[in-house]
């Protein structure tokens, strides 16, 4: 009894001293700590409103339980398997060339010689990461119109007959909405992968050189596997994110003419749930589209742990 006693008193000395120790980090993490409570978990009790058949304005016991109704009312919808269609896909080029592209970009930075210009470089791609897409969408009605820059460099060039409004026209709508959203963060995108990159121990690319690599050789066998895990880190966690297209840019840039088009999950739920007050319906898809991010993830992670050795948790 009096070596457990002594074992249990050497235990919390040693945590002890290690809080006293650290005591400044957890101060400062009171605040993240609070932060998380106050956003993330506290609103998790909204949860519960999925499941009843809530009414604004009244108290939630007054409410009628009923289940699972909200979630299955959502794909009994007519408009299911096209809102449906349209998150996928552009989910899913997101996940492909919005992915790649900050890869690509992080790795010509590296090629740069002159810190300077490398710098200006740098700024410049960050920038748009800043503006609003308000101002984006303002930008895009003015240069996409029949009346805008882009159809009248095309019609002079002999590549269009006629002016184009290139946003009323539904097939350009998904190649115009990737291409900005890839020009707006790709800058902000990079930082991560060229703190990665920095991380390289230099001697790695000394002993290339001595070995009779060239500049691709080096970024295929020294750059690319040495940034791998940070690549599939974060792979995995914006899987988790593939059905969160929002829903701010596509309403920005949407036209009647191109719903079918640009018309997501989350353009869905606003349009038909919080704005005609069926919360519990906008809640209950809300959190299918969590659970599904959340298998996802796990599923994402095993994979890459039995093909890549890597994985997230």
């Amino acid at each position: 009894m009096k070596g457990k006693s002594a074992s249990g008193g050497n235990v919390l000395s040693r945590r002890f001293n290690r809080f006293n120790k650290e005591k400044e980090l957890w101060f400062w993490s009171i605040f993240a700590i609070a932060w998380w409570v106050v956003f993330f978990l506290v609103p998790l009790y909204g949860v519960t409103y999925s499941f009843f058949n809530y009414v604004p304005g009244r108290p939630l016991t007054w409410d009628r339980f009923v289940w699972f109704d909200n979630f299955a009312a959502f794909f009994q919808m007519r408009e299911a398997p096209l809102v449906i269609r349209n998150t996928l896909v552009i989910g899913g080029l997101n996940m492909t060339i919005g992915f790649i592209a900050p890869i690509i970009l992080a790795l010509l930075f590296d090629e740069l010689k002159s810190m300077k210009f490398k710098k200006v470089v740098q700024t410049v791609s960050y920038l748009p990461y800043f503006v609003s897409w308000v101002v984006v969408a303002s930008i895009l009605n003015s240069f996409l119109s029949s009346e805008g820059v882009i159809s009248e460099v095309l019609v002079s060039l002999g590549l269009m007959d006629k002016p184009v409004s290139f946003l009323t026209v539904g097939p350009y709508f998904w190649p115009v909405l990737i291409t900005a959203s890839i020009w707006k963060g790709i800058g902000w995108s990079t930082i991560l992968y060229m703190s990665a990159i920095a991380g390289i121990d230099q001697e790695l690319y000394e002993a290339g050189a001595v070995d009779g690599l060239g500049r691709w050789g080096m970024v295929k066998y020294i750059t690319i596997p040495s940034i791998l895990p940070t690549i599939v880190l974060l792979f995995i966690m914006g899987i988790g994110n593939i059905l969160n297209t929002g829903y701010e840019v596509n309403l920005l840039l949407g036209q009647p003419t191109t719903r079918d088009y640009w018309e997501v999950i989350d353009t869905y739920v606003y349009r038909y749930g919080i704005q005609l007050g069926r919360q519990s319906f906008a809640i209950a898809v809300g959190l299918m589209k969590s659970v599904i991010g959340l298998i996802m993830v796990f599923v994402t992670n095993s994979v890459a742990k039995k093909i890549a050795g890597l994985r997230l948790f």
